[in-house]
């Protein structure tokens, strides 16, 4: 009996995966983008922060065509990606407290703002204690998370709670925990995760939510266009000068 190509298993898995996203999550999702809305509407900033490979969706709504300008990464040294060696020092800053409140407390980030803590597992310290100390400043939290994870796990946050039990919206990427979708008779180990292409879409369908609604709502969204098309330039030049208070990736 043949088998069915692996990149065709892979593919109809993270399909699956994003229907029941688009099914499931839909009025998280028009939540958040209010949210989005609501706090750009205001004068407010949004930061996206993410830890290890869950920083790449959170990467993937700064600075760059098609989206809203005033998304700023809030990034905590040494965890951003795997950038830092060895790439398992970044795992373990993830545990260790005090770094989130750290970051925060010495970030632009402020009262009326909304923040984007983004964590497939959500069990440890650092996104938990990013988001509680955010709400505790007054920070709005939408956390990007699978709640699959905090109901087959525990929590590694000396609170014993997880990232889902401190956020005004949750969004549950639907990832089972392990992070895998494929086996092979022949492979050890379950491989093919699809948390970064889940979550990527996830956070593009908020900000696109967030668009509808400023325009919705008779606001011009800040949205920025590519460099490489003519004009381009000149016109991200203007919306960021709009919207100076609010793009804080554009200043040195």
């Amino acid at each position: 009996m043949s088998r069915r190509p692996l990149a065709d298993q892979f593919f109809d898995a993270a399909q699956d995966l994003l229907r029941r996203v688009r099914d499931e999550e839909g009025e998280a999702i028009a939540r958040a983008g209010g949210l989005v809305a609501d706090t750009v509407t205001a004068g407010g900033r949004v930061f996206a922060y993410g830890a290890g490979h869950s920083a790449l969706p959170a990467q993937d709504v700064v600075y760059r065509a098609g989206g809203l300008a005033v998304v700023n990464l809030l990034a905590v040294p040494g965890t951003v990606g795997v950038d830092v060696s060895p790439a398992t020092l970044g795992s373990a800053l993830e545990r260790v407290g005090g770094l989130a409140r750290a970051t925060l407390d010495t970030s632009p980030a402020r009262a009326g703002d909304l923040l984007f803590v983004i964590s497939l597992s959500g069990r440890n310290v650092l996104p938990v204690e990013m988001a509680s100390h955010a709400r505790a400043r007054g920070i709005s939290v939408v956390g990007v998370t699978s709640v699959g994870y905090a109901e087959r796990t525990t929590s590694r946050d000396p609170s014993g709670t997880f990232l889902k039990d401190h956020c005004d919206v949750v969004l549950d990427n639907k990832i089972a925990p392990g992070d895998t979708e494929l086996t092979h008779p022949g492979v050890a180990a379950p491989f093919g995760p699809a948390s970064t292409v889940v979550t990527a879409a996830l956070m593009q369908a908020v900000m696109a939510t967030a668009a509808g609604e400023l325009a919705d709502r008779g606001q011009e969204p800040p949205m920025l266009r590519s460099g490489n098309i003519d004009g381009g330039i000149e016109w991200n030049r203007e919306v960021c000068e709009r919207h100076a208070d609010q793009v804080l990736w554009q200043r040195g």
